[in-house]
């Protein structure tokens, strides 16, 4: 039997055309991630990268691999310290980075590498241009409540230990704009005012950066902070 020369003619002629189509298709989508690397899951993670389909999952891996955490911040020009392992049992935190050039400033905390990777992202991508849409100021330093604090949760005698107890979590308690305002977690939270819709996009900035959110709305144990941590988890909980 002669195949037909006329391009649907026969079955078969359907059948090549479609897998023509199909590998074309791969082909184009193959090239669109390598220029999209933020919605490739393949890509190695660039912190200096547009937010993307793929970023959140490859923040939370980061949680389990701090030797590609570290890659990642030297990767997307991050300045850090590694310091060495410190504490013991359930407290023991294995990973421990501070921040170098941060509005952190000199009460730059000591985190896993995963929160640093996170704060980073964050406030590139979302504490940055809301300072800047809403308030009409770069932030210049940020305050907060420390990363480390060895003990479980709610500072309970049994239960599971808090994410603070291995430096994976950080409380953000407030902002300093470059104009000298400041923004406050407590006081800022409640209202409709400007300072009131930074607060709420910032939090919802940081639900594609960290995999717990935790912020006044939550219960009133966070009333004064934004909680933010690692636990690792691809699907976070952000409230």
């Amino acid at each position: 039997m002669k195949i037909s020369r006329t391009i649907g003619g026969f079955r078969l002629d359907r059948v090549l055309l479609g897998l023509l189509l199909v590998g074309c298709a791969l082909l184009a989508g193959r090239a669109w991630l390598q220029d999209h690397p933020e919605h490739n899951p393949w890509s190695p993670l660039n912190l200096a990268d547009p937010p993307g389909w793929a970023t959140s999952r490859k923040l939370a891996a980061l949680h389990g691999d701090p030797a590609e955490c570290r890659a990642v911040l030297e990767r997307s020009g991050v300045e850090f310290a590694q310091l060495e392992p410190a504490g013991e049992g359930a407290c023991r935190r294995e990973s421990r980075v501070r921040l170098g050039d941060s509005p952190f400033g000199s009460d730059a905390p000591i985190s896993s590498c995963a929160v640093a990777a996170g704060v980073v992202y964050w406030l590139r991508h979302s504490v940055e241009p809301a300072a800047q849409e809403l308030l009409g100021s770069p932030v210049r330093r940020v305050e907060h409540y420390g990363t480390y604090s060895c003990r479980r949760m709610y500072n309970r005698d049994d239960g599971p230990w808090s994410e603070h107890a291995t430096g994976n979590a950080i409380d953000i308690a407030g902002f300093v704009l470059e104009d000298g305002r400041r923004v406050s977690v407590l006081r800022d939270w409640p209202g409709e005012g400007q300072n009131s819709a930074f607060l709420h996009r910032v939090r919802d900035g940081a639900c594609s950066a960290f995999s717990t959110v935790l912020s006044p709305e939550y219960n009133a144990a966070h009333a004064d902070h934004l909680h933010l941590d690692q636990q690792g988890r691809a699907w976070g909980f952000c409230r």
